[in-house]
């Protein structure tokens, strides 16, 4: 279990920095779920803000849809990770 489903903003996300994993709600009631580990050179991706996830080593920019990337120089998107709510926690699988 991450934590609580409500805890995660529509539009934002949270970072799990111990799990290694970033959940975004693009819409409401849609979660997404992506490596925190930064495509670049590995960091630990930290903020979820204006529909991107951040990574403060090199300033790469992720969308919180899909994992793309925005901004470089990441080369690759975050990976996808899976996940279900149950009881209003998120669970990763």
């Amino acid at each position: 279990m991450l934590g609580a489903a409500s805890e995660i903003p529509v539009g934002g996300g949270t970072v799990y920095t111990a799990a290694k994993v970033v959940v975004t709600q693009p819409a409401s009631g849609q979660y997404k779920a992506f490596s925190a580990v930064c495509t670049h050179v590995g960091c630990i991706v930290n903020t979820v803000t204006n529909g991107t996830i951040g990574c403060p080593c090199h300033g790469s920019e992720f969308r919180i849809a899909s994992g793309a990337v925005v901004t470089g120089p990441a080369p690759a998107p975050l990976p996808a990770r899976q996940i279900k709510i149950v009881g209003g926690q998120v669970i990763l699988l």
